[in-house]
């Protein structure tokens, strides 16, 4: 067993829009941090978002520059997997929603952290029991899946049937420790509880676009006016990544997923992956729902 003060270090797996937050939060609530992709050119893409968002915040006096300093000096970055495993009390993989890829990274780093490791994944629709055995120590393996982590601040526990029942508690603790709010799924589902929500309202949106009945805009229009809201459904896949939600509705088989699935590759082959890249449905950082005119 663990305790939350045994937890320290933690090491994040993959530095993209998940994962540079998740170490972020994790380095301004006090723990040492270590970041893993494959390259550096990633390393700088994180870094730049990390720093908009501590200047951000500063600007608005939530935090201080006493804790922007510190959290910085908290995280530290590598593409050497040896050196990224050392001394690491907690893995927090965001890896891209690919099982195989997944897979590989879960066999490579089940094999080199040290024996107390607790190991993590922030899969969005796949399920833990499909790795857990792969990284060689299932009792210590658990879904542990973010949102927005700031804005959206909830984190889904879900175990698989092997899960040490010791581990819930504590990421219920982790999570608290670094500003989340912790829902424990009990058993294993695709999409967890919010994602399983959303994603029934996105495949709706979906198809009433690839069915002709009406365009994007409108949609988004539609449930912007009637839920009084600032975003839509299309303004939340470009939120989320075209890729990601394809990765997710690619795995279904129903002639509906397969219209949406076609609709996300159309922008996909574009470049077009949603916000994150300046451009999806709308264009950033100025997306046309957000003009006063939208809605009129």
């Amino acid at each position: 067993m663990r305790a939350l003060s045994d937890l320290k270090n933690v090491l994040i797996l993959g530095c993209g829009t998940l994962g540079l937050r998740i170490g972020l939060a994790s380095a301004l609530s006090g723990y040492k941090v270590k970041f893993y992709d494959l390259s550096e050119d990633a390393f700088l893409k994180a870094q730049a978002v990390q720093l908009r968002l501590l200047r951000q915040w500063q600007k608005e006096n939530k935090i201080n520059s006493n804790q922007v300093e510190a959290a910085l000096k908290a995280m530290t970055w590598t593409t050497d997997p040896v050196i990224a495993s050392l001394d690491a009390d907690l893995v927090s993989e965001s890896v891209t929603e690919n099982r195989e890829l997944k897979e590989k990274v879960w066999q490579q780093f089940g094999k080199i952290c040290p024996e107390k490791t607790i190991f993590t994944t922030n899969t969005s629709y796949l399920l833990p029991s499909m790795f857990a055995g792969i990284c060689g120590r299932p009792e210590l393996f658990c879904a542990f899946h973010f949102h927005d982590v700031f804005h959206a601040n909830v984190v889904d526990i879900m175990p698989h049937p092997g899960t040490a029942p010791w581990i819930i508690p504590l990421l219920s603790e982790f999570g608290r420790s670094i500003n989340q709010i912790p829902v424990v799924v009990e058993k294993e589902s695709p999409g967890y509880i919010f994602n399983a929500m959303l994603m029934a309202v996105l495949a709706a949106a979906a198809a009433l676009v690839t069915y002709d009945i009406t365009t994007i805009e409108n949609v988004d229009r539609s449930w912007m006016g009637n839920f009084k809201m600032n975003i839509g459904p299309f303004g939340m896949i470009d939120d989320i990544g075209l890729d990601t939600a394809w990765h997710i509705v690619k795995e279904k088989n129903d002639l509906k997923s397969e219209k949406f699935a076609d609709l996300l590759n159309s922008f996909i082959k574009q470049g077009k992956l949603g916000s994150k890249v300046g451009e999806g449905f709308y264009k950033y950082p100025n997306p046309a729902y957000k003009n006063t005119e939208f809605l009129r």
